[in-house]
């Protein structure tokens, strides 16, 4: 052997101290707990939106249950009133908001499973569907509610129907306000559906 040759060497690296499977399981590790903590951000988020939709809904129940309003210049005898029970629409609207204020109380316990579970996919779901129904409902009740005070404070001269808002102040200040909070109710449905698909998507 030359010279040259003896002086050639070849460094070989050390081998990794640690094993290629442990490698993988920390790092699979890694991921799941970034995950995790995603998955209980959003879990955490969503039940602090159910409890704003909670109070926006039992709100406009409240609301549009005691608007109620008599007119004072006429005797006992003979008097205007207005009341949300005169109109079926406010009544299913009272009726569907006390609806989606106790599924709502109900999906809290199921939120909170999300936040103990982060990873568990099926309570998740279970809420996903049962918020597009709540949110159908919700938007039925306060979309037909909205276009009854519509009328109320423009009327439509084609069918002869008065506006009453003028008259009756303090009864469409009271049915405006919870068709607002109503409207309310459904713009955090959408955000708490569209949070959970986001969720399941990243399961």
């Amino acid at each position: 052997m030359s010279t040259k040759e003896a002086a050639t060497t070849i460094d070989v690296p050390e081998s990794s101290s640690v094993p290629k499977g442990k490698a993988s399981i920390v790092a699979a590790a890694k991921h799941g707990g970034k995950t995790g903590g995603y998955h209980r951000g959003v879990a955490i988020f969503d039940f602090l939106l159910r409890l704003a939709a909670l109070v926006s809904a039992l709100a406009a129940a409240a609301t549009m249950g005691t608007s109620d309003e008599t007119l004072p210049f006429f005797t006992q005898f003979f008097q205007f009133q207005a009341s949300y029970d005169d109109l079926p629409t406010f009544q299913f609207f009272v009726i569907a908001m006390g609806i989606v204020g106790g599924y709502l109380v109900l999906s809290l316990p199921f939120s909170i499973v999300c936040i103990v579970r982060p990873q568990a996919a099926a309570p998740r779901f279970l809420l996903l569907v049962l918020d597009i129904v709540a949110l159908t409902l919700n938007t039925a009740a306060s979309a037909a509610a909205a276009a009854i005070v519509y009328l109320a404070h423009n009327g439509n001269s084609n069918t002869n129907w008065l506006a009453i808002c003028q008259q009756f102040g303090d009864f469409c200040q009271k049915v405006s306000g919870a068709v607002v909070a109503g409207f309310v109710a459904v713009l955090m449905f959408v955000v708490l559906v569209i949070l959970s698909a986001v969720a399941l998507r990243r399961h």
